[in-house]
Parts: structure tokens; sequence; C-alpha cells
């Protein structure tokens, strides 16, 4: 018998607060950050986090592969690793009768769930093997095109404090990083709770609940939530008033912003609202589900100006005056 609708939206419901649940008894805190990583999961968007070293990035991930059932692999971005380091390489092989042949040997990037650690660490022709498998879905080495398993997804991180020895992001593949998420230091009560979970002799080990296919089915859903027509506006003007040039530019934008977000900033933030709406168990988007979302859709897509620079003004305050 045929599901209905409403009562698969239901079932998709539970099961992503099932997946909340779960994640929550591994990692103690950060629940919006695990709302948005699961966000940009739903969308096949990739992610870049943000944060000093010690704050559970790569945990936060693997915990998330291991309860969506897909298959993780992790890089540590250096100065000398080479693009064939991450999309692998042809190797001159031996055959039994003494014949040699070029075999293909597949580096981690064919993989669900790639976690890229510190990429700002590697040089930019490096960082530039992530580009095509990011925005493709497909690697090329030596002439040939492989398709990559789906789904797939990459999440950056990268230090926000040492400067030394790393490499900045061109735009063009900021522009790539559907979220730029910011993890900030735990709380007084969540870092006491760190401690009880974490030095004692059993750590949780997180469940399995979903598979890759239950996951691409979640993927599949986020695009029917219902998008009322007053919301594709807000969403539209909100990125058109955060170009300089705009005539819809408030005093902010055109004081402290030398380039705006292009066109994809409204896709992803229409896309991230949507799936918001889906993990709060709404009906359909509203103008919450977008102000939700604004700050990680925005933050690195807008570029402060010489002005800004100088006057330490951010582009967290240049967001907020969007809204």
């Amino acid at each position: 018998m045929e599901e209905r609708p409403e009562e698969a939206w239901k079932r998709l419901q539970k099961t992503v607060e099932e997946v909340r649940r779960e994640t929550a008894r591994v990692v103690v805190g950060q629940q919006q950050v695990v709302e948005l990583m699961l966000a940009a999961l739903i969308c096949r968007g990739h992610c870049l986090l943000v944060g000093v070293p010690g704050l559970a990035k790569t945990l936060l991930v693997s915990t998330l592969g291991r309860i969506l059932g897909l298959d993780f692999r992790r890089i540590q971005f250096t100065p000398d690793l080479m693009p064939t380091d991450i999309v692998g390489s042809e190797i001159l092989q031996t055959r039994e009768d003494g014949s040699r042949h070029f075999e293909f040997v597949p580096g981690p990037v064919f993989t669900n769930l790639l976690l890229a650690d510190e990429i700002n660490r590697t040089p930019p022709k490096t960082q530039a093997a992530l580009l095509e498998a990011m925005q493709e879905k497909q690697v090329t080495v030596a002439g040939t095109t492989r398709k990559l398993d789906e789904p797939f997804i990459v999440f950056a991180t990268q230090n926000p404090v040492e400067h030394e020895g790393t490499y900045p992001l061109p735009e063009a593949q900021l522009d790539r990083f559907f979220f730029q998420i910011n993890i900030d230091y735990p709380t007084v009560e969540e870092e006491e709770l760190v401690l009880h979970r974490t030095t004692g002799l059993e750590m949780p080990e997180p469940a399995t609940l979903l598979d890759a296919p239950k996951v691409q089915e979640l993927q599949r859903a986020v695009v029917s939530v219902p998008v009322p027509e007053d919301v594709y506006g807000l969403v539209v003007r909100t990125v058109q008033s955060s170009r300089p040039e705009s005539p819809l530019a408030g005093e902010m934008v055109k004081k402290y912003v030398a380039c705006g977000a292009g066109p994809r900033a409204s896709q992803c933030l229409l896309s991230a609202a949507r799936a918001m709406a889906l993990l709060r168990g709404r009906s359909s988007v509203s103008p919450d589900e977008v102000r939700a979302v604004l700050h990680p859709v925005l933050r690195h897509r807008l570029m402060p100006n010489y002005r800004a620079t100088g006057e330490g003004v951010t582009m967290e305050s240049v967001i907020d005056s969007l809204m």
C-alpha cells in the first residue's frame, strides 16, 4: 500500500528528530551548529566550519556520518599535500604475464562525507582539486572523468586565529560553500558535562539510524516543502540589499561592503530555509526560517571594504542590518 504524503512527511520529521537526539547524546551542546549541519546535508550543501582548535569540529562531522550511515573520510590539509592525495592517481601495475598497465587508485574524495581539516593550510593548487568535486560531484584524473558517490558532502574546517603559514580561500571557492558555520566556546555547564563524558572509562558511541538511500530521500523531500510567494520576494530583496550598487542597499552596506552576495546566495538562502522548516516540523517556509539561516549563508559571501577593516566593522553587523 502506497504511503500517503502526510504519513511520509510525519515519518521524515520523526527521523530527523531521532538524528538530533542521537547527536546530542554524543556531542555536548552545539545544538544550533548541529541543526545547521543537518540543514546543509539535507540540501546537498558543503560547509565551512570556523572555530579555534578543540571545539569538537571533527567529532561533530564523524558523529553525524556514523548516525546517518554514511562513508566518512578525513584529510589533514598540510602545505605539502598534493592534488593527487585528494582525488587519487594512476599507478603503473604489472600483470602476471609481465605486461604493464595503469590502474586508477581512488583518493579519499571518493566517499559520502569528507572532512577537509584545516583547508587553508594547503596551497591554492591543492585547494582547487576540491572545486570540481564540490561543484560537479566528479573528478577528472589523466583525462578520465569519474563520478563521485551520492550523497557527497564536504565539511571543511578553518582556524580563525592563526594566519601564519595559511593560504586564504579565494572568493570563488568560498562561494561554493553552502554555509559558513562559526563554532563558539561551550558554556560552563556544557564544559562540565564534556569532562564527565570524555574523561571516564567509556565514551558514548553513536548508533546508526539511517543509510545513504534514506539520506537521499530526505534530500528529495526538502525540495517539496511549500514556499509562499512573499518568502520568495523576501529572499530576493534581502540578497539584493547586500549589494552596494543596488537601490535596495542600506547605509551600512553602502558604507562598508565592497562586494555583495550573488544569485547563488539567493538559491542557498531559499534551500536552507526549506531545510529548517523540515527540521522544525513546519508545514511551509516562513520569514523566521529565512532569518535563522541568513548569517551562515551570507557571512562568507560579503566582502568588506577598506573602511570596514579600518573601523573594525564586521560583516556580522552588516547582516544584522539586512534583517
